[in-house]
């Protein structure tokens, strides 16, 4: 199996999320300087770090179950000046107890919801509701989740689960936010610039791979095959139609 460089070379955040987007996020979250942050699905931790920074007597603590990203996490911390606040855990966030003042969670929903192989729609409502026990009333939310910007292709859907009802329009997951212990401070969707910079962010580790290696190599042909299906799937497939809402939530 080729080896190819970190994600993070490539990728600021995890998610199709601009500078000036993170910032406002990490503004909300701060507001009101929570005494403790948590961070599901964190991977190498990037927001959560921000937050801390943005809020000097916060502690974080971030959730992911990928041990590599997870150490790049704790790398970042200590070059930061932050690892006595920040403790990066491979742990289910399931397993939390207590509540939190600030909570990010984004893409992260699955963790609530059916097995991802049985291809079923995404939870959102379970991965709400457990959220909602992770605050205190007035606590604060920034949930980043799957929605569909315009209606579902079958060349869209054919990469992804391969069903029109995965995910729901922004209107919707608004609705299901406000019905599960929430009021919505700000809603948004990432923009195609966002979109454009996370994928070609994913794939830059395989061209690299390929500029590094001869074209005979005996990965070659899997690298070229791993670049091509995933340009495929996003330009010819779901570009324009999956998007990544923001919402800006406060627990009531």
């Amino acid at each position: 199996m080729p080896t190819f460089t970190p994600l993070h070379r490539d990728l600021t955040f995890l998610s199709p999320l601009s500078e000036s987007r993170a910032a406002r996020l990490v503004a909300f979250l701060a507001e009101d300087a929570p005494s403790t942050a948590l961070d599901v699905g964190c991977g190498w931790g990037e927001l959560l770090l921000r937050l801390l920074e943005a809020a000097p007597a916060t502690g974080g603590l971030g959730l992911d179950l990928d041990e590599e990203a997870l150490a790049g996490a704790r790398r970042h911390a200590l070059d930061r000046g932050l690892s006595e606040r920040a403790t990066f855990e491979a742990r289910d966030a399931r397993e939390v107890d207590g509540t939190f003042g600030a909570v990010t969670c984004i893409g992260a929903s699955q963790i609530w919801g059916p097995p991802a192989e049985g291809a079923q729609p995404l939870d959102y409502v379970a991965a709400l509701s457990a959220l909602r026990q992770l605050l205190p009333r007035g606590g604060r939310l920034v949930y980043g989740e799957g929605v569909w910007s315009a209606p579902p292709t079958p060349a869209a859907t054919a990469p992804l689960a391969g069903r029109e009802d995965e995910y729901v329009l922004l209107g919707t997951l608004v609705a299901l936010a406000e019905a599960n212990g929430f009021a919505v401070v700000a809603a948004q969707e990432a923009d195609l610039d966002e979109w454009d910079t996370f994928e070609s962010g994913f794939t830059a580790g395989y061209a690299r791979w390929l500029a590094e290696h001869e074209p005979d190599d005996p990965d070659a042909e899997e690298v070229r095959g791993l670049a091509a299906r995933q340009h495929a799937a996003y330009f010819g497939g779901y570009r324009g139609i999956l998007g990544l809402a923001y919402l800006q939530l406060l627990a009531v």
